[in-house]
């Protein structure tokens, strides 16, 4: 379970993370690709780094609506979550009933700002 506080990131496939920056990047060459595709690639990259490690062991399987959406919260309650920031609240309005609360990535940081 992550320390109070943490962030538990769900990366269902981090070896695609992994793989090293195009050469045009690594050449400083930024305007080979688009600015907002290359700081999304390093932003979930540095996700990537920073993240724990969870086991899941599929447990609450078929819960929500779209099965897709299972791997998401079997992730959130395996880690022992309070939250899981989704656009998608719509889908899950269920996890409460797991002890995990649903909220956008909006309310989430106004939560954070109001809290420090």
């Amino acid at each position: 379970m992550p320390a109070s506080g943490s962030a538990v990131s769900f990366l269902p496939c981090s070896c695609s993370l992994s793989r090293p920056l195009p050469r045009s990047v690594t050449k400083a060459r930024l305007s080979l690709i688009p600015l907002a595709s290359f700081l999304g690639d390093i932003s979930l990259r540095y996700l990537a780094s920073i993240a724990q490690l969870q086991d899941v062991h599929y447990l609450w399987r078929p819960f929500l609506r779209d099965p897709d959406d299972d791997m998401v919260l079997e992730c959130a309650v395996a880690s022992g979550s309070q939250y899981l920031v989704t656009h998608n609240i719509r889908d899950f309005q269920r996890i409460g009933e797991l002890g995990v609360t649903p909220i956008t990535p909006a309310s989430f940081l106004a939560l954070l700002r109001s809290s420090s």
